[in-house]
């Protein structure tokens, strides 16, 4: 039986590493998102090390779960796909690659502002979340546990919450990289398998009720 090894072993060092930076400030400071430091000491890596940091239990165990849920599916859709090994591989590169591209708007916005700085894997989660719903847009997901919303709709709003959060002051949270992820892993998986965004148009159209 095929298992989502990509998927277990993604959550496992990410927790891994964000647990061990919870009590080592400089940990985090080395791997963190920060566009200044990328452009001006051209340290590239931080746009794929701050996918694997978190600032506190929550933030990890938030985008764990997300990752556990929807992450495990699309794994072994893209085993169906591609094939075993290549499925897996590709599964990675694009989760590494949606953190990357989560994080190059603010990278291009902030480049200059050298108090700006983002964790988490917030951006490659979205990005997954999207893939599942390209195949699933009808499927009934649960907001906050209990609320029943069509994976679509849900979709929808999300992406119009991110867009709109990401025009606020007053936030830490990497809003474009929410909706930039969402956005890549659409493309990502559109790119490799046009056959998807035709199933998601023809989905989305045929409404379940």
């Amino acid at each position: 039986m095929l298992q989502p090894i990509v998927t277990y072993a993604l959550i496992g060092i990410t927790a891994v590493i964000s647990i061990q930076a919870f009590n080592r400030r400089g940990m985090i400071e080395a791997l963190k998102h920060s566009p200044y430091l990328e452009t001006r000491n051209k340290q590239w890596y931080r746009l794929l090390t701050s996918g694997f940091v978190h600032g506190d239990w929550l933030h990890l165990l938030i985008n764990m779960y997300v990752l556990y849920e929807f992450g495990r599916g699309i794994e072994l859709n893209f085993l169906v796909l591609f094939g075993e090994t290549a499925g897996r591989v590709i599964f990675l590169v694009m989760y590494l690659l949606t953190i990357a591209a989560g994080d190059f708007p603010t990278l291009i916005k902030h480049r200059d502002n050298p108090a700006y700085a983002s964790i988490g894997a917030s951006g490659a989660v979205s990005g997954v979340v999207f893939i599942f719903i390209m195949f699933y847009p009808w499927e009934i997901l649960y907001l906050y546990g209990f609320l029943p919303i069509p994976a679509l709709v849900g979709g929808i709003a999300y992406l119009v919450y991110s867009s709109w959060a990401s025009k606020r002051q007053d936030t830490r949270i990497d809003h474009l990289a929410h909706f930039y992820g969402a956005v890549f892993g659409m493309a990502f998986i559109t790119l490799l398998k046009p056959e998807v965004l035709q199933h998601f148009l023809q989905a989305a159209t045929d409404l379940p009720f």
